[in-house]
């Protein structure tokens, strides 16, 4: 059960452009108000039992007293950026996992490489990656506000939260205080899941870091977004897949005649976070060999037909699982620091 509540309205104009705007009375009622909300959110979780309102130092409320329009910054800067682009609603989300699997969620995958060092975002598999501007955009404003008090990790985790409610997804809050890693090395993305991982293997990949395959899923699950490119399942139709439904091979045959840069949606509702990537695999329509194998496989098929079934259970699922994965291997005090600018080291 989550509680989540805007003290003010989530449009740019609501927002004061520096907190001296405000009158020193004002200031103080809302930061009471604020305090009040947060106590309420934090009895709501502990009623519910939720494990993740307080991990490894991180807290609901990290920024209520340093930065307390931070949330409220990143989230306007983030419905900006996607009432431009939908598209963007998926890669905002990608990222933050592909930031999380290496290194924990650091920020590492905003980092540019160097002439001395070739860093995690020239990897192939992050080549595709985008929406950094919207992260530098969110840290720009954060950094006019209240310098060098958020980090870049947690505008990454808080723009993907803010962009699967954007999309339509499940509404939730994350404990926030992580630090910016110093290391960023594309030899560290050896480590991401592949597009040809079959379900042991992605049960594996997942349960180093601490997930269970029913997580695993549910994380999956947000390939209900976006689209993928050809150079990633084209393998899948040079030989009779007998997991890939026939009609849309042909679909994916045509699409991929335009080279491998050509994208196929994962399901048909791309820009739209729901439960129809589950439907489409139990219609052997998977896109990646990595989505199909969920079904195919006996010891995720009850999941994957649970989460068809019933999206409000992969919902609730879902966003347990975002919380969690959102506290991997996080860095904390002399562990990490606060970036200036996200894509380089301080």
């Amino acid at each position: 059960m989550f509680l989540y509540i805007y003290i003010w309205d989530s449009s740019p104009a609501s927002l004061p452009e520096k907190q001296s705007d405000l009158s020193p009375l004002k200031y103080l009622v809302m930061l009471l108000k604020m305090i009040m909300m947060v106590n309420l959110l934090s009895m709501f979780i502990l009623a519910a039992g939720f494990p993740y309102g307080v991990v490894d130092g991180l807290r609901m409320d990290y920024y209520l007293m340093s930065c307390p329009f931070a949330e409220q910054i990143v989230k306007n800067t983030v419905n900006g950026a996607l009432d431009n682009d939908p598209a963007l609603a998926a890669a905002l989300v990608r990222m933050h996992f592909h930031d999380c699997f290496i290194e924990g969620c650091d920020a590492s995958i905003l980092i540019d490489s160097t002439k001395d060092n070739t860093a995690e975002k020239d990897s192939p598999g992050n080549l595709s990656l985008r929406g950094y501007e919207v992260i530098d955009d969110a840290k720009d404003q954060l950094e006019e506000q209240c310098p060098g008090i958020v980090s870049c990790a947690d505008i990454v985790a808080m723009a993907a939260r803010d962009a699967i409610f954007w999309a339509g997804g499940p509404v939730y809050d994350i404990p926030k205080g992580r630090k910016d890693g110093r290391r960023s090395k594309i030899e560290d993305t050896i480590n991401l899941p592949f597009p040809t991982f079959n379900t042991s293997e992605l049960i594996t990949a997942f349960g180093k870091r601490g997930f269970t395959a029913q997580e695993m899923v549910a994380l999956s699950g947000a390939h209900t977004l976006g689209v993928a490119r050809c150079a990633s399942f084209k393998g899948r139709l040079s030989s009779a897949d007998p997991t890939l439904d026939s009609d849309f091979a042909k679909t994916l045959s045509k699409k991929c005649g335009g080279g491998d840069n050509a994208e196929q949606p994962f399901d048909a509702t791309p820009r739209i976070f729901d439960n129809f990537y589950f439907n489409a695999l139990m219609r052997k329509s998977g896109l990646l060999f990595s989505d199909q194998t969920l079904y195919t496989t006996p010891r995720t098929r009850g999941v994957v037909n649970g989460y068809a079934m019933n999206q409000a259970m992969f919902f609730f699922d879902f966003r347990k699982a975002m919380i969690k994965m959102g506290t991997v291997d996080v860095k904390e005090g002399s562990k990490g620091e606060v970036r200036q600018d996200c894509r380089k080291i301080n």
